[in-house]
């Protein structure tokens, strides 16, 4: 696959996390019925919710994804410590919202200056999945670097055997589909991850998409492999309310890089907070040309970059 299809997937993924979690906030904590009597089927980016979010405006998912890029970029090269750092400053920002279980790995580090929760059987939540995209596009091309750094952002905050494997997974799936993977290719990974942990199974979806990280991948997977567009797959996910922010900022990821950046709605596109859209999408390519894929500090600048993107928008 050409570089400048690898960028332009890679932007498609971090917009996506971000488009979903734009979205799904307006759903987050509804249930079906809920959400199909007040709106019929969701599909805009309106805001309100729970939150009373402002129409664009992303929640936690993003503005931690945003923290690890961040790090990442100012340091070159893999900086847990940087990351945690960025958490405590957005944790001291007051973020609009934020999890009760990244609220205590924070407050940990903080404390301790631990870069690592111990084990805990009430980890199981989604919080460290939901960021995973920023750590895809800097690993991508070393599947053995995707596993060490997903697993050491991921127990910043939670540390639990199915939120690891949930993050590695999500991870494969959106670089595989960045690199071009077919639809069987990317449901292998979910075969892969249900043989270690059956409680993934989603064959039999029940509807449930709660933060239990088992709930959310299950909702994610089975949008994902039941639709056949982007659009599509989100309104899908959110629409089943919940944790919705989450699932849609996580089926985003995935479906952003396995359907292309021309695939996302330009109506979404233009919602989306500009000052989130511009440096999701810089900071998707500043990764890549970090990544073992690419020759560092070579390839497309971040401005070149966003000028590309805003004419998918005009």
């Amino acid at each position: 696959m050409e570089k400048n299809e690898i960028l332009s997937r890679a932007q498609a993924a971090f917009l996506g996390l971000a488009i979903g979690d734009a979205l799904g906030a307006t759903t987050e904590f509804m249930t079906p019925g809920e959400i199909k009597a007040k709106h019929k089927v969701h599909r805009k980016i309106i805001g309100g919710g729970w939150l009373g979010l402002k129409p664009g405006r992303v929640t936690d998912d993003t503005e931690m994804s945003l923290s690890i890029a961040r790090a990442l970029v100012t340091a070159g090269e893999w900086d847990l410590q940087g990351i945690a750092d960025n958490f405590v400053t957005w944790m001291r920002g007051k973020p609009i919202d934020i999890g009760s279980t990244c609220r205590k790995g924070i407050r940990e580090y903080m404390r301790k200056g631990t870069l690592e929760v111990p084990l805990n059987d009430w980890d199981a939540g989604n919080g460290a999945v939901m960021r995973m995209a920023p750590v895809a596009l800097f690993t991508l091309g070393d599947e053995a670097l995707l596993e060490t750094c997903s697993l050491a952002q991921a127990r910043l905050t939670h540390h639990h055997p199915l939120s690891d494997s949930a993050c590695v997974s999500v991870g494969q799936m959106v670089q595989q589909a960045i690199l071009g993977a077919d639809r069987f290719q990317l449901h292998a990974i979910t075969r892969d991850l249900v043989a270690r942990h059956p409680n993934f199974r989603f064959n039999k979806y029940r509807g449930h998409a709660g933060g239990y990280v088992v709930e959310t991948m299950q909702t994610v997977f089975h949008y994902i492999f039941t639709t056949a567009e982007f659009e599509e797959c989100l309104v899908g996910v959110v629409n089943q309310g919940g944790d919705a922010d989450t699932t849609g900022a996580i089926a985003g990821m995935i479906a952003g890089a396995f359907y292309g950046l021309d695939a996302i709605p330009r109506k979404w596109l233009r919602k989306l907070d500009p000052s989130v859209r511009q440096e999701v999408a810089e900071m998707a390519v500043r990764l890549v040309n970090l990544s073992p894929l690419m020759e560092r500090g070579r390839g497309d600048s971040p401005q070149e970059a966003s000028v590309e993107l805003s004419e998918k928008f005009a």
